[in-house]
């Protein structure tokens, strides 16, 4: 490739880089971390399960590309360990995590195993095609979310 090529490919990644930097730290807060890491974490879950559960109940077009996209894209997310954004401390600030996470950190840690299994199944699942099969597992994972959702996320931020 000749250098006058080179030149705009470099200034437009260059431009896209600094445009973009914004987005991965949206819900960066240097005074909370633990809670920005961990919102940012179920944010891109979230992201990415929607058009999932959306292609699921046909309220958006079916594209099994896609579909393999946001899949494994959310399979990358929950592979990350989001432990570690719930430190002892952490339970306070800008966050909707209830505090029996800290009074029950086994079964917290257990019920998020449960839910990057499941998600782990889903990617598997979707390579397959099989609608139906997909069906079901999205909602084995809704189920996960929904289970931890339940115990340990309030509606409201707490602090």
């Amino acid at each position: 490739m000749s250098k006058s090529v080179l030149k705009p490919v470099a200034a437009l990644a260059s431009v896209a880089v600094l445009a973009l930097s914004p987005l991965a730290f949206s819900h960066l807060d240097e005074n909370e971390f633990h809670q920005s890491y961990r919102q940012s974490y179920f944010a891109l879950l979230g992201a990415n399960f929607g058009p999932i559960g959306a292609m699921v109940k046909g309220e958006m077009p079916w594209n099994q590309e896609q579909l393999q996209g946001f899949t494994d894209d959310m399979n990358a997310v929950a592979s990350l360990n989001v432990l570690r954004g719930f430190p002892e401390g952490s339970d306070k600030g800008t966050t909707r995590a209830q505090p029996e996470i800290w009074e029950n950190p086994d079964d917290f840690a257990q019920k998020h195993d449960d839910m990057t299994s499941a998600v782990k199944e889903l990617a598997s699942v979707v390579e397959g095609g099989d609608r139906a099969a997909i069906a079901q597992q999205v909602g084995a994972v809704g189920q996960t979310c929904k289970a931890c959702h339940d115990e340990y996320k309030s509606k409201d931020y707490l602090y």
